[in-house]
């Protein structure tokens, strides 16, 4: 499954298991062990970049961050369309609420 996100164009995020494990390997540590409350920009941008990697190859963190800049999208934004392509990928419903990204949005407003 995909989650629309709007940057420089209408891209999709997809965490299937290549990103998840893509974000493993780049965090050095077990899914359920990040600390998703206390991510830096760098690590958010990351798993954002992990999961549009799929239909980019060329896509890097700097050029993701760059498209970021460039457009003048918000984080609050990035980690809300985040947070449901992640629910979506480990098959949470709607009514089923993430703490952790939810903590992230309530901190940085």
């Amino acid at each position: 499954m995909y989650t629309p996100i709007v940057l420089d164009k209408t891209r999709n995020l997809r965490y299937g298991m290549k990103a998840l494990s893509i974000i493993e390997k780049k965090f050095k540590k077990n899914l359920a062990t990040i600390d998703y409350a206390n991510l830096t920009i760098e690590e958010t941008m990351t798993i954002v970049w992990a999961g549009l990697v799929h239909e980019d190859k060329e896509l890097t963190v700097d050029k993701l961050i760059d498209i970021i800049d460039e457009n003048n999208i918000k984080l609050d934004e990035i980690i809300e369309v985040m947070g449901n392509a992640m629910d979506e990928a480990f098959g949470k419903t709607e009514d089923e609420v993430n703490p952790t990204i939810a903590t992230v949005e309530q901190e940085i407003v």
